[in-house]
C-alpha cells in the first residue's frame, strides 16, 4: 500500500496511513479514542510486555492515566519519565538525564519507548531512542495538533543547540504513530492555532485543492469539529507520509516540508524559544514571509501572497514582526540566525519559495542584498 492511501478503517472512527519505508515502514492511526485503546495497537509490536513512557508535566496530568490504564489492563509493565514541559527540555542536559534513566530501567534495544506528548517530547524521546544502545524502538503518541500532523511523522529527532533549533539529532523512524484527535480538546486554543499552521503548510507547498478546502473550513477545524479536524489531520499525514517515503533523509523533495521554517527558526531563536512565539506561530509567519519574498522576486503572483497572509490572519496567526515579542528585530541578527539553518549548503542559504499556492520549490538564488532589503521592508531594523 502506498503512503498516500488510507487503509480500511481500524474502527468506525479511525483511519490509517502507511509510511512506506520498506523494512522501516509503519502505520499512522488517526481517530478518536486511540489513547484509551492504545494497547491493542502497541502490544502486537512488543517482544516482551514491558515499555518505558516519556512524557512531560502538562501531558502527564491530563493523559498519562489513560495510557497507564490501557497498558495495565493488557498486562504490560512500564516505567515512566516525566520531564518539564517546554522547548528548554530539548537540551543536552535533559537528553543525558533521559538516557541515564532509560539505562537504569534496563530498556533493551528490542523494547519500545513511548513518547507521549507534543513535539518536544517526540523529538527528545526519538533522539534518545536513536542513540540508546545504538538504536532502540519507539512509538509516538502525539498529543498536540502540531505533533499529530508534522513532528511525530518521518523520523526526524533532535535537540536544540545554543546556535539554533534542531541542529543536533538523527533520523530514527518510530514503529507506530497513534494520533488521537480526542486529546486535542485539552489544548489551549493558542496551541490549536499554532498546530493549524503546519496543516496549512501541506496545502501551500503541494496541494492547492487542500488549501481551498482549508479556506472554506478553517474555522471548523480550529473549533475541533470532529469531521473537519479528522480530515485535516489525515490529509496532512498522507501528504507528509508520501514525501517521507520518497525522500526519507531530506536529500531533495523532503526539504519542501520546511516551507516557512528558515524564517521561523530565526525568529524562534531571537525570542529564546519561549512563550512569546510558539513554533507553529513562527512557521505561519514564516510562510507569510516566504510567499511575500516569492512575490517580490516575481516567482509567484502577489494575489497568492496576499491570500496566504489573509488566511493566516484569519486563523489568528502573526503576520508581521510587530506582532512578535516587542517587535524589535535587527536585520543582521535575523540573517545571522538564518545562516544556522540546516538547509545551508556550501555556505549558501537555501529557501523554500513558491510559484503558486500548491507549488513550492527549493532555491539558493536569494542574494544577501535581496534578503536584507526584503527583511527591512518587512519591519526589521537596519
Amino acid at each position: 500500500m502506498s503512503a498516500t492511501q488510507s487503509s480500511s478503517a481500524v474502527t468506525a472512527d479511525t483511519q490509517s496511513v502507511r509510511v512506506d519505508l520498506a523494512a522501516r515502514a509503519y502505520d499512522i492511526h488517526i481517530g478518536r479514542g486511540l489513547l484509551q485503546n492504545s494497547a491493542q495497537h502497541i502490544v502486537p509490536l512488543l517482544k516482551r510486555p514491558r515499555v518505558a513512557i516519556v512524557t512531560d508535566t502538562h501531558v502527564a496530568a491530563q493523559h498519562l492515566p489513560s495510557l497507564e490504564k490501557a497498558l495495565t489492563e493488557a498486562k504490560v509493565t512500564y516505567e515512566t519519565v516525566i520531564i518539564e514541559a517546554g522547548e528548554a527540555s530539548k537540551s543536552f542536559a535533559q537528553l543525558e538525564a533521559l538516557c541515564g534513566q532509560l539505562i537504569d530501567f534496563e530498556i533493551e534495544r528490542d523494547d519500545c519507548i513511548i513518547a507521549l506528548g507534543g513535539g518536544v517530547i517526540g523529538d527528545l524521546t526519538g533522539f534518545a531512542a536513536a542513540i540508546l544502545r545504538r538504536g532502540t524502538r519507539f512509538i509516538q503518541i502525539p498529543t498536540s495538533l502540531l505533533a499529530q500532523v508534522d513532528s511525530s511523522i518521518g523520523g526526524k529527532t533532535a535537540i536544540n543547540a545554543g546556535q539554533g533549533k534542531n541542529l543536533i539529532g538523527a533520523f530514527h523512524q518510530p514503529d507506530l504513530v497513534l494520533a488521537d484527535t480526542d486529546v486535542l480538546a485539552s489544548l489551549p486554543h493558542r496551541q490549536i492555532v499554532a498546530g493549524y499552521a503546519e496543516i496549512v503548510k501541506y496545502g501551500a507547498l503541494g496541494n492547492a485543492d487542500f488549501f481551498d478546502w482549508l479556506d472554506a473550513n478553517q474555522q471548523a477545524v480550529l473549533a475541533l469539529e470532529a469531521g473537519p479536524v479528522a480530515h485535516a489531520v489525515a490529509e496532512s499525514c498522507r501528504a507528509k507520509a508520501a514525501i517521507v517515503a520518497r525522500d526519507e533523509r531530506e536529500s531533495g523533495e523532503r526539504a519542501l516540508l520546511n516551507l516557512g521554517h528558515t524564517f521561523a527558526h530565526a525568529f524562534e531563536k531571537l525570542t529564546h524559544y519561549g512563550d512569546a512565539l510558539l513554533h507553529g506561530e513562527a512557521v505561519g509567519f514564516g510562510m507569510v514571509l516566504a510567499f511575500a519574498l516569492s512575490a517580490k522576486r516575481g516567482d509567484c503572483a502577489q494575489t497568492d501572497a496576499e491570500r496566504i497572509k489573509t488566511h493566516m490572519q484569519n486563523a489568528g496567526l502573526p503576520i508581521s514582526m510587530a506582532q512578535i515579542g516587542n517587535g524589535n528585530f535587527g536585520v543582521d541578527a535575523l540573517i545571522e540566525a538564518m545562516r544556522q539553518d540546516k538547509k545551508m549548503q556550501a555556505g549558501t542559504m537555501r529557501f523554500i519559495l513558491a510559484r503558486a499556492i500548491g507549488d513550492a520549490f527549493v532555491t539558493d538564488t536569494v542574494t544577501d542584498d535581496q534578503l536584507r532589503s526584503f527583511l527591512i521592508a518587512e519591519g526589521a531594523q537596519a
